[in-house]
Order: C-alpha cells, then structure tokens, then sequence
C-alpha cells in the first residue's frame, strides 16, 4: 500500500493492541510496527535493532508458538518495551528479541562464535556470540532471563521460579524484559489454546507475587504510570490463572 494508505496504515499499527495486530495482520504486521516504533531512533541504534531481529528470526525461523511463528513473541515483547513501557534503550530492546535466543538455540548462536568448547559451554559460548555483535550488556541481559539447564531431580517449575526471583533482583533492566515476556505469556494465556493452556497456568501463577514485588521495587526503571500498568496486568493474569485452575475465590478478570 502507498502514499496516504501506507501511512493511514501506521498509524492505525501504532494504535492497535499487540495481540489484534497479530490476529488480523500477523507476523508482517508486527514488523511494520516495530519499524514505526524504532523509527524516530538514531540511525545506528536502528542498525543494531535491525540487526537484532534478523538474528533473532534466523535463529527461531523454524519456531512456532501455537498457531504463529515464535518471532511475534520476540516482535510482541520488543515493542511493549518501547510502546507501553516508554523505554528508549537500545540494549535493552535488543536484549528483549533475543531473550530466548540462548536458552532455545545455544548451539547454533555458538556456532557463529566457533562452537562451544569444553571449557567454554553453550550457554556460555552463545552468550559470548551476543556480547561481541551487541555489547556485553545485551549478552548480561540475556544471561539473567536465560533458563539454565534444570536439576533433573527436582521440580522444574520451582527451578525456574527460584531463578526469576534471583536473577531479577540484582538487574533491574532484566525486570522489564522479563515484565513483557510475562505479560505475553500470561496476560496473553488468553490467546493459548490446547492443553499446554492449564500447564502454563499451574506454572506462572506463583510468579505473579515474585514479579509484583520487583515491578514496584523503587529501583525498577519505569515511571510510576508504567509500574502502576504492568501491576494491573499482572492482577488480571492472576484472575486468569486462578480461573483456568478452578479457584472459585477470583473472578476472570474480564
């Protein structure tokens, strides 16, 4: 579309909630969004943002999160940071669309470093990759919202639940990836369907007080607005959980 329909077109993107851009214009619509939204940034900023989502759509090419590819995940929660959460950081954008580029492609990213080795892991090896194309800081931030490789022994959910909550205090940044992926995939359980819809219910919903507590720290960098948003959300992903398990003592949140 040119002209006037391609701009009425962005400006309509720039309006629309993440999750019905999604449903009515899809992965192409998601794109087109976070190209409004990094638009106004400094060339180079955008050069490393750009350079951020091709990596990280080549890495996930083969991903699907349900019925949709996994990079709208990536796209979803890149552009919440920047729209909803009013962040203007390079890092951390680019740290938010490859967030699940070492826990899910470990191998491949090292690859691109020459591999792992046995004194270099690939976790480790993948997270090195990061830090030499975009910063230590994005590997850092990565890093911290990484799952590592869980005890067999012991719950996995637990695990995972015991790393947010350490991780997350000692890196305010990470708390805001961490924010918007738990909003995509919680608040956003809505849009789940199958019976992963009650597993993921069972394991996010004793990360709602964990994360509610790190949102309103005072040295979470968000403007009080934003803490005041996500903390209602994560209300409403509580109603959510504790309806998909039955918990007659909450409503659905609408």
């Amino acid at each position: 579309m040119a002209g006037n329909g391609q701009g009425d077109r962005q400006r309509l993107l720039a309006r629309m909630p993440l999750h019905a851009i999604t449903s009515t214009y899809g992965e192409a619509g998601l794109r087109d969004r976070f190209a409004v939204e990094i638009a106004s940034w400094a060339e180079a900023d955008r050069r490393r943002l750009e350079q951020a989502l091709d990596l990280a759509s080549r890495l996930h090419a083969d991903d699907r999160r349900d019925t949709e590819p996994y990079v709208n995940h990536l796209l979803r929660v890149a552009i919440r940071i920047m729209s909803h959460y009013g962040v203007h950081d390079t890092d951390v954008v680019c740290a938010a669309l490859l967030h699940d580029a070492v826990e899910d492609h470990a191998t491949d990213l090292a690859a691109c470093g020459g591999g792992p080795t046995a004194a270099i892991p690939g976790q480790q090896a993948a997270l090195a990759v990061l830090a030499a194309e975009f910063g230590p800081r994005v590997a850092e931030l990565v890093g911290v919202v990484t799952n590592p490789p869980y005890a067999p022994d012991r719950d996995q959910d637990e695990q995972y639940r015991e790393h947010v909550a350490d991780g997350l205090a000692d890196n305010p940044w990470a708390r805001v990836i961490k924010a918007s992926d738990f909003t995509d995939n919680g608040v956003g359980l809505i849009h789940t369907t199958g019976p992963r819809l009650h597993r993921l219910a069972a394991k996010y919903a004793p990360l709602v007080p964990v994360l509610r507590d790190l949102i309103a720290r005072p040295d979470t960098p968000l403007d009080a607005a934003v803490k005041e948003h996500i903390l209602a959300q994560l209300d409403r992903a509580a109603d959510r959980f504790a309806a998909l398990q039955g918990n007659a003592g909450r409503g659905d949140g609408g």
